[in-house]
């Protein structure tokens, strides 16, 4: 099976959507030869694994500002897709797109709604297979700034894309419920967020009273989680564990003025697997739908046991509250739950979320699910 995956920006691990990425171009890869034209925006460049496999053909391409841009613009706009989708879908990316149709690609891959709207341009139902990282119209519909008129045109543009595509790959059932409920004629597919579960060792859980939160701070929601963890639940897991700490890892982290000593931020680590590997349990703190959170599978992974909010659970199937990690419901509900995990009160929750992570979000076994026609 050869594969053409098309996206707008550098396949790296730089954020969840980057990491969403690779997982499918090498789970793709087991499969067959794929070739992945992206865009190296700010001279961002692709995740080493990729630039190493033999299976995986990388293509920059360079994107133009001149007439042609601006014509596809105008072009895009017309067909209903939104300002921002508009604005990242280059006139190159355009191409890869339409120029597949005579080379022998089992399988073409629009990565993003940005390169997915190239659907519409078309003008009929082409081959194309659309990796969704979320429902955006479902992901953006909570937040307040969020316009009557802007959300409108974002539902109608995705139901369009989904009617369009091929198939629509999504990250959860969650997404898949919404988006049959958005269009539904349109061909879905599961196609969870995986990690590299082979490369991961998983850790031996130390007597730590350490809670790990790691997270890129510059998205909003996370920033959210964060001050909900040092205003609201650490203070209540103090009470009963006076020496427990928070520990805040990822990329600009924004935390300033009067934190409590036992908070320690450590921004973005190189050597992440030595944080897991001294922490008593993972947090995972969504306070909102947000999809997939790939933290969570990655903390699956390593085998530590997790606290997680239903919200965040909920964006990862087969997760069951009290089997694979524990589930904390508001500040009380939160601190409980860190409280439980970091007195040894876990239990296997640790061991049996690795042993998911193994048989379902792991490299291989999406490359499995892919193989299915």
């Amino acid at each position: 099976m050869e594969s053409l995956v098309v996206t707008p920006f550098a396949p790296n691990r730089r954020s969840g959507r980057g990491n969403r990425t690779i997982g499918i171009i090498r789970a793709l890869a087991l499969l067959g030869r794929v070739e992945v034209a992206f865009l190296p925006l700010d001279g961002a460049e692709p995740d080493p694994a990729l630039v190493a496999d033999p299976a995986i053909e990388l293509r920059k391409v360079s994107s133009s500002r001149g007439a042609k841009r601006a014509f596809l613009y105008r072009r895009a706009r017309a067909r209903g897709v939104p300002k921002d989708y508009a604005s990242n879908l280059s006139y190159e990316l355009f191409a890869a797109l339409t120029d597949a149709k005579g080379k022998d690609f089992d399988r073409v891959v629009a990565d993003s709604p940005s390169a997915a709207s190239a659907l519409l341009l078309l003008g009929k139902k082409r081959p194309i297979y659309y990796n969704a990282h979320n429902l955006e119209s479902a992901l953006y519909s909570g937040q307040r700034s969020a316009g009557k008129s802007d959300l409108y045109e974002l539902a109608q543009f995705e139901r369009s894309v989904l009617e369009m595509a091929q198939e629509t790959w999504f990250p959860s059932s969650r997404d898949l419920s919404g988006a049959a409920a958005l269009a539904p004629e349109a061909r879905l597919r599961l196609v969870p967020n995986v990690v590299d579960v082979s490369s991961i060792a998983p850790v031996r859980t130390p007597a730590s009273q350490s809670a790990l939160f790691v997270a890129d701070f510059s998205l909003p929601h996370n920033r959210r989680s964060g001050r909900f963890l040092v205003r609201e639940v650490m203070p209540l897991v103090w009470k009963q564990l006076p020496q427990a700490r928070l520990v805040l890892v990822g990329r600009r982290m924004a935390v300033t003025g009067g934190l409590d000593p036992r908070i320690e931020l450590h921004g973005f680590v190189e050597d992440l697997p030595g944080i897991y590997a001294v922490s008593g349990c993972a947090l995972v703190p969504l306070l909102e739908n947000r999809g997939s959170p790939l933290k969570l599978v990655e903390a699956m992974a390593y085998g530590l046991p997790i606290v997680a909010t239903p919200f965040a659970a909920g964006g990862v199937d087969g997760l069951v509250s009290g089997v694979h990690y524990l589930e904390g419901d508001g500040a009380e509900g939160f601190a409980e739950a860190v409280v439980r995990a970091l007195s040894g009160r876990a239990g296997d929750v640790g061991a049996e979320a690795r042993k998911l992570a193994e048989s379902d979000y792991s490299i291989e076994a999406l490359s499995r699910r892919l193989a299915e026609v």
